[in-house]
């Protein structure tokens, strides 16, 4: 991981900038097809053929569907099946066939290596399907410029999700200027900087605390969890900014996919600052094809959980992972039905206080591999009991508050305002700020990816 990234910043994206820019247009796709599949088969070769053959199945289906009146919505579920068939055997053979294992031992565990990206790159397939099956864009001709938007190398590992509609015109018409090149590469260091400097170091109180959460006690506990919350937060929108900056340096506009949602006053506002991406495709592609809320009680809440049960089963191979797509689910069919008009009537700290805490309870089951380990850490959490935080309290204090600061729009507001006043001071911070992630890198034995295996 250490050497990939250093690869991929020291020679491997310069070298792509030059090769763009020296590209002609005509050719412009097949060398970025190219340098997208150069960059997959490094991290994960033999599963090249498998991205190239959702690139063919979903480039083939959306023609047929551009062009026929008839059977329509035949090729429609024949694109879901397929999609969520090859996600589904990659992805989830495993967790099954473990769990029908307990049951009848006869039964062999399959276990496949998870392919890089495979979430992501088959929900934009997907969704390209759907949007040309509902003549909300054509389908797109060229193969080359359709192979290039679902194998699109900077955000293929980690997201955003981006839809077809909204790049399609820079595939072909790029967008250029100096300007552009300064933010992608100042908005790729910020996350950077959010994944190595933060949330590498915010882990590390997670993984000492989580095994045995007692031996921290309830304070401990409490410390570990909001470590992990920020460690998640800043992992995840590290790599959305890096997706943005990089995609920005290529002539490519993303979307925003985090807005500070450790602010939100509820949790449907928590939902829709935190994820953007992902949230808006279940939105568009289940929730509001089920009915939305456009119907009764009953169908509104069947809706609610099983967006929310597939949205959480997204995320990751396990039963944990079901289980807190369910507690968001209810969550969210009681804020819509209970007691959401009350709560508006809170004062905006109380409305936080009681979105973060479910949150924070929200990620024990997120992060704990078994249901045995949740309820464990859950217990000390609420079961007063003294312990020793591992390197101490104030050794994590600054961190925390620095951390707490930068995921607030407070950061962003002085960045500017430095970039604003004394643009040379921040041009330095930038280049200050990428030697040390560097060094970090180089240096780090901890360096996880926690969006890796979705």
């Amino acid at each position: 991981m250490v050497f990939s990234s250093l690869y991929f910043l020291y020679l491997f994206l310069p070298a792509v900038l030059l090769l763009l820019l020296l590209t002609p247009k005509p050719g412009r796709n097949y060398v970025l097809l190219l340098v997208n599949l150069i960059f997959y088969a490094y991290g994960e070769p033999v599963y090249v053929l498998l991205m190239l053959a959702s690139i063919a199945v979903n480039y083939t289906l959306a023609l047929l569907l551009d062009r026929c009146q008839r059977r329509r919505k035949l090729l429609l579920w024949l694109a879901v099946v397929l999609n969520l068939g090859a996600l589904g055997v990659f992805k989830y053979a495993g967790l099954f066939t473990a769990t029908l294992h307990r049951l009848i031992p006869a039964i062999p565990v399959l276990s496949l290596a998870l392919p890089i990206g495979i979430s992501f790159y088959t929900f934009q397939a997907l969704s390209y399907v759907v949007d040309v099956y509902r003549r909300d864009c054509a389908a797109e001709r060229n193969f080359a410029g359709f192979a290039s938007y679902i194998s699109l190398f900077p955000q293929l590992i980690a997201g955003p999700i981006v839809r077809y509609a909204d790049v399609k015109e820079q595939l072909t018409n790029p967008l250029k200027g100096a300007d552009r090149m300064a933010w992608g590469v100042r908005m790729f260091v910020i996350g950077l900087a959010k994944k190595v400097l933060l949330a590498n170091q915010l882990g590390l109180l997670w993984t000492a605390v989580s095994p045995a959460p007692a031996a921290a006690g309830t304070l401990g506990a409490w410390l570990a969890l909001a470590a992990f919350a920020l460690q998640i937060y800043f992992d995840f929108s590290g790599y959305s900014d890096m997706a943005r900056g990089l995609g920005a340096m290529l002539g490519f506009d993303f979307c925003v996919n985090f807005n500070y949602p450790y602010l939100s006053k509820s949790i449907t506002e928590f939902w829709r600052r935190w994820h953007i991406s992902l949230s808006s495709w279940f939105r568009d592609y289940v929730y509001f094809p089920l009915g939305g809320s456009r119907c009764g009680t009953a169908r509104l809440c069947f809706n609610l959980l099983v967006t929310w049960l597939l949205t959480g089963f997204w995320h990751g191979a396990g039963w944990n992972f079901l289980f807190w797509g369910l507690y968001y689910g209810v969550i969210l069919m009681l804020e819509k039905l209970v007691w959401g008009k009350g709560l508006e009537k809170l004062p905006a700290a109380l409305r936080r206080l009681y979105t973060i805490f479910l949150v924070l309870i929200g990620w024990v089951f997120f992060a704990s591999e078994t249901f045995t380990a949740a309820w464990q850490y859950l217990r000390v959490l609420f079961t007063p009991c003294a312990g020793t935080i591992p390197g101490g309290l104030l050794s994590w204090l600054p961190l925390g508050l620095t951390a707490c600061f930068a995921a607030t729009p407070l950061g962003a507001t002085l960045w500017g305002r430095l970039k604003d006043r004394h643009g040379a001071v921040e041009a330095a911070a930038v280049l200050a700020a990428m030697v040390l992630c560097t060094a970090c890198l180089v240096n780090a034995s901890y360096n996880p990816f926690l969006y890796f295996r979705f």
